[in-house]
């Protein structure tokens, strides 16, 4: 087998490395950053191509361009230990999960930095051992609520007693998965427990809630799927053994599609996409779901 640097150089990972900013971000197109100011476009745009970057192409600290880009992120730790400015001044453990996983992934696992941000959403968890973004719980109209994660405004607290988001837990719990010195205690076993136990449920809050969000894939991973569910919790130890692990793997065997492939979505609405962009994604969500079956076949 070749060196993973040899995929580097192919024109996806070119086009993507494109137009990078000298302070190591990216510019979001087609937005309107005066419409709500306080938003950190620059931040979000950047999560999305190391999304795709680290995801897909496995690129790492070693190109200096991911170098940049970490660093650019890590502006936006705040001295609490999580990443901010996707909602504002609000809290994003969803977010900061994620970011977790891309930066482990790409070879700041010992960097104590994430040591803070993995820190930070271990503290900050529920009482049933899951998370939720406080703007759910705090029942603001949704004007209110699109106020504050779009301007200036004081950071909603979490408050534990309330239930957590499958939808939030999934994303944060991902970067926990992937870390490995986090990846097997007892605090990402529970919430692994927890999400493993809402599969095929509609969530707790109203966004995202209905249950069929569990069926709608894409890869590189970002909003809780059952994919992404299932990939983490295999990672974290999970076993064919355990009676959703296995409800889940059987609800994939069975809409696998005549041709081998599995689709985008399976949402009631979901419309099929002839397209050369959908079809690239269904092959890379089967690449997702055949490393699930490789992983769990363990």
């Amino acid at each position: 087998m070749g060196s993973v640097e040899k995929i580097w150089g192919l024109p996806e990972p070119r086009r993507l490395l494109r137009n990078q900013r000298g302070d190591g971000s990216w510019g979001a197109t087609g937005k309107n950053p005066a419409k709500y100011p306080d938003v950190k476009y620059g931040l979000i745009e950047t999560f999305k191509r190391l999304r795709e970057l680290v995801g897909k192409y496995e690129l790492n600290r070693t190109h200096s361009a991911i170098e940049a880009a970490a660093e650019y992120i890590f502006i936006y730790q705040t001295g609490e230990g999580d990443f901010r400015g996707f909602y504002a001044d609000q809290y994003a453990p969803h977010y900061t999960g994620l970011l977790i996983e891309l930066l482990a992934k790409a070879g700041y696992g010992d960097d104590p930095r994430i040591e803070e941000a993995v820190k930070w959403l271990i503290r900050v968890r529920q009482g049933d051992g899951g998370w939720v973004y406080p703007g759910l719980t705090a029942k603001l109209s949704w004007e209110e609520e699109t106020h504050i994660s779009s301007h200036h405004a004081e950071t909603l607290r979490f408050d534990p007693r309330h239930p957590s988001s499958h939808n939030i837990t999934g994303m944060a719990l991902r970067g926990l998965a992937c870390h490995p010195r986090y990846a097997h205690t007892e605090e990402v076993k529970k919430a692994g427990e927890l999400l493993a136990s809402r599969f095929f449920q509609p969530d707790a809050y109203t966004s995202y809630k209905a249950a069929d969000y569990w069926v709608r894939f894409q890869y590189p991973f970002w909003w809780n799927n059952l994919i992404m569910a299932l990939d983490s919790l295999a990672i974290i130890g999970f076993t064919t053994d355990h009676p959703q692990v296995k409800k889940g793997l059987d609800w994939l065997i069975e809409h696998q599609s005549g041709d081998g492939l599995w689709e985008n979505s399976y949402r009631k609405d979901a419309k099929k996409n002839a397209a050369r962009k959908a079809g690239e994604d269904r092959l890379w969500v089967t690449l997702a779901i055949c490393r699930v079956f490789s992983r769990l076949e363990k």
